[in-house]
Order: C-alpha cells, then sequence, then structure tokens
C-alpha cells in the first residue's frame, strides 16, 4: 500500500521530547492512541485521550515494568499484513486490532552506562520490549509507520494533516533507520557486556556511529565519503563546536582530528601549537606564550604550512589569531576562543574555527578500527607515554638536562609522525620532521633538509638542526641513520632500542659524541 491511513498508534517512549505534539496532532486526526507508564501520563495531563496498554490487551504490566507490551495483541497488531486473508481471520479471531504508527524510543542504556551506573542499574536500562515493538514494526512496514526519532515526528504529522496518512516511501525509511538504531542498540549492550566479562576482543564485534555529515567527496573527488560520530565522550572533531567557515571535508576532518590528538599530548599550563599537513606534524612548538609558539611552529617549516591545520592546547587569543591569519590555513581548532580572536579570523570567511571544550584525554582508553580486505584491524589506542624516570642512558656521554627536555618533546610529537619517523627539535621547537619514508635513514636525511631550508628562509647562517636533539619512533636497525642526524648537527638521540645492532649503534654514537637515550617503547603509526 501507498498511503497508510493512521486509525491507531501506540506510543511510548523513553524521551518525551515532542510527544505531546505528536499525541495531540494524532488525537485531532481521530487516531486512537495507546501508550504505557510514564509516556501515557504525559499525553493524559495534556487533555489528550489515551488508552492504557493494559487496558487494550487485558493483561496488566507487571514485574516492575519488564512485562507490559510482549503480548500477542500488541505485536499481532504490528505484524499482521493487512491483505492476508489468514492474517485478517486471525485478527478477527482472537480480537486483535490492528495498530498503524508506532513511536518508540528506548531506556537510555548508552547513557546510564555513560553516567557510571553500577551493574544492576545499567541491567534494568536493557529495553526489551521497546527493540521488540521497533522490529515487529518495522518488519511490516508496507502496513506500519514505526518511528524511533523525535526528529521524525514534524515530518510524520505533516503526512498525516496534508496526505490522510504516511506513504510507502518514508514507512520504508524509517524501518531502515529504526533497524539500525536497534542495531546501534545491541551493539551497545554488547560491548558493555564484554568489557563486564573483561574480554577485551569479543567473537563478534560490530561498530556503530551516528552520521554527522556527507561529505562532499572522500580523499579524492571520485570517492563518496560521510562522518560518523561514536558514543566516546571525548574533546575533538566530534564533538567540536564549528564558528565559521565552509563544510569540512574528508581531507580536513582526518587532518584536524590528527592535529588535535597530537597537541592534547602536552601539559595546557606550557602554551603548545601544532601545524599538520597531510596527518602528519610540519611543525610543532612550545612558547610562552600560544603566538610565540605559533611563530616557532611556523618557523620549523613555513612551505609545509600552507593550507594546513593549526591546532593549539590553550585558548585562542588575539594576538595568535593575528599571526595565523597571515597564512592560508585550513582549519583552527582549540578548547576555547576569545571574542577579539573571533572577530580577527571572521574576516576569512571560509577558514574554519573550530572550539572543543577541552582537550582529549592521551590516556583515554579506547579502540581503534582499520577497514582491509575482507574485515576489520582492531587495536587499543597508543596511550604509551615516556618520563624521564623512563630512560636508559646507553652511551657514555649523558644527555644534558635541556636535552633530556627536548627529547621528551621530540619523542611525543613522534608518537604521531607517519613511520619512518625522525623528529629534530631544539629549544622546545621542531627543526625538522622526516615522515613515511621506508627507511630511517632517508627520514633522517629529509628532516635535515627540512631544517636546513627553514633556516634559509628565517635568514639564519647555519641549518636549524645544529644543536638539536632527535627522536626516532622506533629503534635504528643500521648506524647511518644515527650518523645522517650527526652530521646535520645533532647533539643527542631518543629511540626505543631493541635492535639486534643496538650495540653498533651505540659505538656509532659515541664515536661521533652523541648522547642517546632509550626508551623501551616505539611509537610506529600507519
Amino acid at each position: 500500500m501507498d498511503k497508510v491511513v493512521i486509525k491507531r498508534a501506540l506510543l511510548s517512549v523513553s524521551d518525551k521530547t515532542g510527544l505531546v505534539e505528536l499525541a495531540k496532532a494524532l488525537a485531532e486526526n481521530g487516531v486512537e492512541i495507546l501508550s504505557t507508564g510514564g509516556s501515557a501520563k504525559v499525553i493524559r495531563d495534556a487533555g489528550i485521550p489515551v488508552k492504557e496498554v493494559a487496558d487494550h490487551t487485558g493483561f496488566p504490566e507487571m514485574m516492575d515494568g519488564r512485562v507490559k507490551t510482549l503480548h500477542p495483541k500488541i505485536h499481532g497488531g504490528f505484524l499482521a499484513l493487512r491483505d492476508n486473508a489468514d492474517h485478517v481471520k486471525a485478527m478477527k479471531e482472537h480480537e486483535i486490532g490492528g495498530i498503524d504508527l508506532v513511536a518508540v524510543n528506548l531506556y537510555p542504556f548508552e547513557a546510564t552506562v555513560a553516567s557510571g551506573a553500577d551493574f544492576d542499574t545499567c541491567i534494568e536500562n536493557i529495553d526489551i520490549g521497546g527493540p521488540a515493538m521497533v522490529r515487529s514494526a518495522a518488519k511490516n512496514h508496507g502496513f506500519v509507520t514505526i518511528v524511533t526519532d523525535p526528529a521524525d515526528y514534524p515530518a510524520i504529522i505533516d503526512e498525516i494533516k496534508t496526505q490522510g496518512g504516511t506513504s510507502h516511501a518514508m514507512r520504508k525509511a524509517l524501518a531502515a533507520k529504526a533497524y539500525a538504531r536497534t542495531a546501534a542498540y545491541d551493539t551497545a549492550i554488547s560491548q558493555w557486556y564484554a568489557e563486564q566479562n573483561g574480554v577485551t576482543f569479543p567473537d563478534r564485534m560490530t561498530v556503530s556511529g551516528t552520521k554527522v555529515q556527507e561529505c562532499r567527496y572522500g580523499e579524492n573527488p571520485h570517492q563518496i565519503a560521510a562522518f560518523y560520530r561514536n558514543a566516546e565522550a571525548r574533546p575533538g572533531i566530534a564533538t567540536a563546536t564549528q564558528h565559521q567557515g565552509k563544510e569540512l571535508s574528508y581531507n580536513n576532518l582526518n587532518d584536524t582530528d590528527a592535529a588535535f590528538e597530537l597537541v592534547s599530548e602536552f601539559d595546557p599550563s606550557v602554551p603548545t601549537v601544532a601545524i599538520i599537513k597531510h596527518a602528519n606534524p610540519c611543525g610543532v612548538a612550545k612558547g610562552a606564550t600560544l603566538k610565540e609558539a605559533y611563530e616557532k611552529a611556523l618557523k620549523c617549516d613555513p612551505v609545509s604550512a600552507f593550507g594546513g591545520i593549526v591546532a593549539l592546547n590553550g585558548t585562542l587569543d588575539a594576538d595568535t589569531a593575528t599571526e595565523i591569519v597571515k597564512v592560508f590555513t585550513e582549519v583552527i581548532i582549540a578548547p576555547e576562543v576569545t571574542d577579539d580572536a573571533k572577530a580577527i579570523i571572521a574576516a576569512k570567511k571560509n577558514l574554519r574555527l573550530l572550539t572543543t571544550g577541552g582537550l582529549a584525554d592521551p590516556a583515554q582508553a579506547a579502540k581503534m578500527v582499520k577497514s582491509v580486505a575482507g574485515g576489520y584491524l582492531v587495536q587499543n589506542r597508543d596511550t604509551g607515554r615516556i618520563t624521564l624516570d623512563d630512560l636508559k642512558v646507553v652511551t657514555k656521554r649523558a644527555p644534558s638536562d635541556d636535552e633530556l627536555k627536548d627529547m621528551l618533546f621530540a619523542f611525543q610529537v613522534g608518537k604521531h609522525v607517519k613511520s619512518n619517523a625522525i623528529v629534530y627539535v631544539r629549544d622546545g621547537m621542531t627543526v625538522g620532521i622526516g615522515a613515511g619514508q621506508m627507511n630511517r635513514r632517508d627520514s633522517s636525511r629529509i628532516a635535515a633538509i627540512r631544517a636546513g631550508e627553514a633556516a634559509e628562509m628565517a635568514g639564519e647562517s647555519e641549518s636549524l638542526a645544529k644543536g638539536s636533539v632527535v627522536a626516532s619512533d622506533a629503534f635504528f636497525p643500521f648506524a647511518d641513520g644515527l650518523l645522517a642526524a650527526a652530521e646535520a648537527g645533532a647533539t643527542a638521540i631518543i629511540q626505543p632500542g631493541g635492535s639486534m645492532r643496538d650495540e653498533e649503534v651505540i659505538t656509532a654514537a659515541d664515536e661521533a659524541g652523541l648522547a642517546m637515550v632509550f626508551t623501551g617503547m616505539r611509537h610506529f603509526r600507519h
């Protein structure tokens, strides 16, 4: 059937948003309304006629409300095919009235878990009757309208008022949405149960999300793409507020996420700025102010910074905004922004400005999912962090206090650089970054080239790598990468260690007069 006239509706919702408006519109169109518990009370208190489900079925609610809609007179009313003679006969024999519209949203299980509720409270917030009704009604969408999202109430009301019923196209779309909702709900429950049982990787794993936007295209114009948000409450790209600028593209989203995750590594009491291009940092620096940190980060690689993403770990102020807008920038993301800074950025109407309300917690556990042909790779987020106490000096010369500070900074930045990663740092700023090369020696050389070019652009006579420290995301399998860093002017090395040729590399460092420390932890990033 194309148009279905709504004669009877069942409204049973946890989220009461828009419930009265929906019930009123249905009642004005002569629809009999069935309801349960709290929903019935809201409708009745609004002066709208409503019939309790218990009165409709002749069977009382029981077991603290666990059993109320699981009844043949309810599910028969959903599932009966109105054009099937046997179904119609069964309805008459058993006095089952058809139910033409079902509005159900589920117990707030996800919110209950997120609130930190205890096990028993979470169990009680697992909805049984709701998902059963949703699935029954959605299966029979040829005759039944199922709505699980209050945002869809106005469109349904409009169709009923203007067309006298709901169209098949609408019912089919709502059915698809309903099954997606119950799938996401079951995903949340199954993941929670796995965690309760101490299981990190259950035999079956599902991934769910809510669509935020459809992108104009993916990484390239011939690819289609969309952005989904999951249930993780984490400051960042998925929860940010966009204050101005064009819609974020697929690549913008990916790069902005990389930028904010990197800058969130650093204590907000120390102003830090990261400039990202193609998901790799081209400049990261600390400063006395965010303006100083930005200027230092830009100095590292002003060529690559053109068209990049700027992330800050503090409130964006007017002085910093004034400097940022001098260079073509795609996105700025920060925890907060002052009104004066907003006004400065407003002059660049296409520049996207995002605030997150806070920094992401680098120690917050979560699963990372990557698709491969025929499946997924799943791992936990890299929450590893190195402190001064973790460092092991392996060379004859021990690093100075200033070198140690730069080493830790360089290693944190290296965690966010695509492997093979080499990061040169001097005085709290990156001065050269080599990313994504097939061997570590080439990454060292590329980083040194960047340091030399940056010095030339700054009008300095010698490479910025002179006197720097170098971080490697993984061990040096040969001494060549380390020697390339020494040739560029580096004085100290921080690396995980663990190579079969560690002794050869240590000897080379000693001969070059370098100080070197091992971390015992690597940070591959592919």
